[in-house]
């Protein structure tokens, strides 16, 4: 005899030897070379970043990741799930550069470019250990043996040759422009990198006085006033704009002489300036004074007016945000400019400001509100700031793609449909490429739609290292080369050179030479951008590509649909040839109970091994998955927890359901599988199934067909709940207890005991991708006690060593048996309402009560066919059912829609009547309205006809109730 579950369900215990089962049987690896009927089917992860421990929300993704590359192995697809880890350039480099400043007080610039990198590396190697141990303390089977990293040397290799490619074609080029600059940091960043946060700030008015009064009008003017929100950059300012329709247009060609600086500046036209109206709804006219102080070196509206006036361009900002006289201002030579070097920007902010102030040259401030862009890493406000950067040109027609992709702008854009936002832009138009939930494609449409340029030049050491190496002196053209012209900060002529992976040789010669390669690493995403096929060995010819690409869905969060999904689309089409996807399901966010998004600052972060650790694997998965609906945010109340050793984590009362769920599946199965012994398919005959049997197998395969057609769509919450009532509510409820008495039956054992295991079978597969570890230790017993789950020629468990590889459940629609489904649902209905009774009139669960029913014949007969079922759950020794049933004074009553169940000897009748008497009050109260309702005209004609219809029955319902009460009032 096989060893019986253990009476207690202890998550560790269980997951351990669930884990060595699937590390003994290599179950997670993927096999290029395998065939497959269904073929194949692949997740590529999106890799953690290398800063940190994972949290909540890398646990959910990560689930439901798991959730589905489970069900398609189960499915017997040939799958693959891509771990690893992304290295994260200008967080990770942060994250480290704090540390040593913590810990040894020294900067990066403290170390060589070498020794600061291997620093680096040693924190990504103890923080990838750690994710990608979480991540299999999660339960996910990922073909760990395929781990890569963004920067090792498969996906390095991928990352030069996309980059020679790119260069190749014309597609990265070198441009001096106002990029988005992160002073933390001190590296630029993309548009997509910028998170812009709402800012309660001011409008200064500062007063600019006239080189020589002008009069206008009568009146003499001797300075004109600007309004800024930036008072910092006036340092920069090479001239003052208004709009050419300004009343005040004499102004034009006239001169400023700039505070502090001493600059003479020239007041210019230009459309873009806004006229100014106190009363308009527009902001910009309301706060406008129609004079604007150009700054073309420190904003991007203002750069654009400087090209158009050929103004002069003054950067006054070090790249660390201070204000400098080292990186293009000149003419700082006034005490009063002097004094402000060094300052960081908004300590200059305020002197500034305060020097207005004093100078009688401060106006007004004015309280404003606005959007203000700051880094996605550093969270600090970013600073437009004039830089040399290597960028790629999106919208760039590729004219060797024209015959695959098609050539000319995608109807109504301005997007080439060769160029690499169109790759990126087409598939969704022409519905390749699908989001789940949809309304996620609009973000990804409007996107591509409005890009710029992708500056991908860093300015970190960590990082892939820009291939380019530049020279005064034109090399050598070989085919491992390709080189462009162009020119320096000093306008002398440069040539470019970049170099195909692995000419490491010819590398060192153009060093030899004095060709000096760029100190710059390139943007995170851009290797980010070739995850999908760079990890399978692209670009070599290799087995896993043709296996394995394009992959099938991306399972990821909604703030990385422009940064990485547009990406990976774009750069799969130009270098694989192929979207790497079909499908994108963006996921929602985990908030706290309070609706704030969980965060360290916050301290309302839930560690998933805490939450491992108190409940099990299990039981997060559980919870997370059963939370998982279209919504875009869902909450998780956070509340504190104390550990063994004093500390104090949070943790959430959410996880209880889980564990919950568990503890039930644990008992409820042990119980089963403790009336398996000896069960025995060949003595299975499906001619002697009872009721019950064909019911539990009906409502089983309509849960198979639910829970696969929502998986399939990507649906969690669903299937979930599906499995759950099933499992909970028809397996455990009911049939667990009607097949009680018939296991001690041999004639009906053999019966119960196989429809049973088959039943239990099913449900621990359709379980298996949400809860793997527990399905897969009950499993393993199961295996043991009955080997072989099949109900003859009926439908089929077939065997698996293991859950993880078993064959998902198939729907038996012939199984299906909607009257016996009906049959078994009036047997509920009376077995319910006794139960009713017993509770109300508090009647110990011992005490054997006598009952009748009185109901239409059809009612009836089910009802008195059925009537040992009903004496089993309800208690009753004796029942009966029949159309002329007459009530006892001492029954208790109980109505089911056109049934009426009498409890017998369990009532006083006074205390009846008052009951009874109560409940004639209700339903008089609601039928008078519905009769007042469909007594007006105007709601018969002019409501909708399903609502009138609706009212009717409702009433038709009431009043045959009232009848009955009045019925039973009369045999009072």
């Amino acid at each position: 005899m096989a060893e019986p579950l253990a009476k207690i369900y202890e998550p560790k215990s269980i997951e351990a030897k669930a884990s060595q089962i699937w590390l003994a049987g290599n179950f997670f690896a993927a096999d290029a070379a395998a065939a497959s009927a269904k073929g194949s089917y692949t997740i590529v992860i999106p890799p953690p970043n290398v800063t940190a421990a994972l949290h909540l929300g890398h646990a959910l993704n990560n689930t439901l990741q798991d959730i589905l590359i489970r069900f398609r192995r189960m499915q017997q697809f040939n799958t693959l799930w891509m771990p690893g880890t992304d290295h994260a350039g200008i967080a990770t480099q942060t994250v480290v550069e704090k540390r040593l400043l913590a810990e040894e007080g020294k900067r990066r610039t403290d170390y060589e470019r070498d020794e600061f990198v291997g620093r680096v590396q040693a924190w990504k190697d103890e923080y990838e250990g750690r994710i990608l141990g979480q991540l299999k303390s999660m339960g996910c089977s990922c073909d760990w043996g395929r781990t890569r990293f963004t920067m090792d040397e498969v996906c390095a290799k991928a990352v030069r040759a996309n980059f020679f490619n790119l260069f190749k074609d014309g597609l990265i080029y070198r441009g001096k422009r106002l990029v988005n600059w992160d002073p933390a940091t001190q590296t630029v960043l993309a548009d997509d990198e910028v998170e812009h946060e709402t800012v309660h700030g001011h409008f200064w008015y500062l007063r600019y006085p006239l080189v020589e009064p002008v009069e206008i009008d009568g009146q003499i003017i001797d300075h004109v006033t600007v309004a800024t929100t930036r008072p910092e950059t006036m340092l920069g300012d090479t001239a003052i704009a208004m709009n050419p329709s300004d009343p005040r247009v004499a102004l034009v060609g006239k001169q400023v002489r700039l505070p502090i600086v001493g600059r003479i500046i020239p007041i210019i036209a230009d459309e873009h300036v806004v006229l100014p109206d106190p009363e308009s709804e527009d902001e910009k006219a309301k706060f406008s004074t129609g004079f604007l102080k150009v700054t073309p070196a420190h904003d991007p509206d203002d750069r654009q007016i400087g090209l158009r006036h050929d103004l002069e361009i003054i950067n006054v900002m070090a790249p660390d945000g201070s204000i400098s006289d080292k990186h293009g201002w000149e003419d700082a030579a006034t005490p009063e400019a002097q004094s402000l070097l060094g300052m960081d920007r908004f300590e200059a902010r305020e002197a500034i400001v305060e020097w207005f102030r004093t100078e009688n040259l401060l106006e007004d401030v004015r309280e404003y509100t606005h959007e203000v862009g700051h880094s996605y890493r550093s969270h600090v406000p970013i600073e437009p700031y004039l830089s040399d950067q290597w960028y790629i040109a999106v919208k760039k027609p590729i004219d060797h793609l024209a015959e695959k992709f098609g050539a000319g702008l995608i109807e109504g854009t301005d997007i080439p449909a060769n160029s690499l936002a169109g790759l990126a832009l087409k598939p969704l138009l022409d519905e390749r490429l699908r989001f789940i939930p949809p309304r996620y494609a609009k973000t990804y449409q409007t996107w591509l739609e409005d890009l710029r340029d992708w500056p991908i030049s860093r300015q970190l050491w960590w990082g892939h290292r820009i291939p380019i190496w530049s020279s005064p002196n034109q090399p050598k053209e070989v085919p491992q080369i390709a080189v462009r012209q162009g020119t320096d900060e000093n306008g002398e002529t440069v040539y470019y050179t970049c170099l195909r992976p692995g000419c490491e040789a010819i590398e060192r010669q153009l060093e030899a030479e004095g060709c000096r390669r760029d100190p710059d690493v390139l943007d995170t995403w851009f290797s980010s951008a070739l995850w999908p096929f760079s990890t399978l060995g692209w670009p070599d010819d290799v087995p896993e590509m043709k296996a394995f690409y394009p992959g099938d869905v991306l399972c990821t969060a909604r703030e990385i649909i422009t940064l990485w999904v547009s990406r990976m689309v774009m750069m799969g089409q130009y270098c694989a040839g192929d979207i790497p996807f079909k499908d994108v399901y963006i996921h929602a966010m985990i908030q706290d109970g309070q609706g704030r998004k969980m965060s360290k600052s916050l301290g309302n972060g839930i560690d998933p091994l805490v939450a491992i650790d108190s409940h099990g694997a299990d039981a997060m998965r559980f919870t997370l998955a059963s939370m998982t609906t279209d919504t875009q945010d869902i909450r998780m109340p956070v509340a504190p927890m104390e550990l063994p050793d004093g500390r104090t984590v949070n943790t959430s009362p959410k996880f209880d359901i889980g564990r919950n769920f568990c503890n039930k599946l644990w008992n409820a199965s042990r119980f089963a599988m403790m009336n398996l012994d000896g069960a025995d398919p060949e003595k299975f005959d499906a001619e002697k199934m009872d009721l019950t049997d064909k019911w539990i197998l009906s409502r089983l395969t309509r849960t198979i067909i639910a829970v696969s057609e929502d998986l399939e769509q990507f649906k969690y919450n669903e299937p979930l709940n599906a499995i759950y009532r099933f499992f909970w509510n028809d397996l455990c409820d009911w049939y667990l207890e009607w097949v009680k008495p018939r296991i001690q039956d041999e004639e009906q054992k053999p019966i119960a005991q196989n429809v049973l295991a088959f039943a239990l079978d099913q449900t621990l597969r359709l379980l298996h991708p949400f809860i793997p570890f527990i399905t897969e230790g009950i499993f393993q017993n199961l295996n043991s006690i009955a080997p072989v789950r099949k109900l003859n020629a009926l439908a089929d468990a077939p065997a698996a060593e293991a859950i993880i590889i078993a064959q998902w459940p198939q729907a038996v629609r012939s199984l299906i048996d909607e009257q016996t489904e009906r049959q078994i649902s009036a047997v509920q209905n009376c077995i319910r309402a006794i139960r009713e009774i017993r509770n109300k009139y508090n009647i110990a669960p011992t005490r054997k009560l006598n009952a009748s029913a009185k109901a239409p014949q059809a009612a009836a007969d089910i009802l008195n066919q059925n009537a040992d079922l009903i004496g089993n759950l309800a208690g009753v020794e004796q029942f009966s059912a029949a159309t002329d049933m007459d009530k006892a004074a001492d029954s208790a009553a109980a109505i089911i829609e056109d049934v009426q169940i009498y409890v017998h000897g369990v009532i006083d009748p006074q205390a009846e009547r008052k009951r009874l008497e109560k409940k004639k009050q209700q339903l008089e109260n609601g039928i008078k309205p519905l009769l007042a309702k469909l007594g007006n005209e105007n709601f018969v004609t002019r409501a909708k006809p399903q609502v009138v219809e609706q009212a009717g029955r409702r009433l038709k319902e009431l009043t045959e109730q009232l009848e009955a009460v009045d019925k039973h009032l009369a045999e009072l």
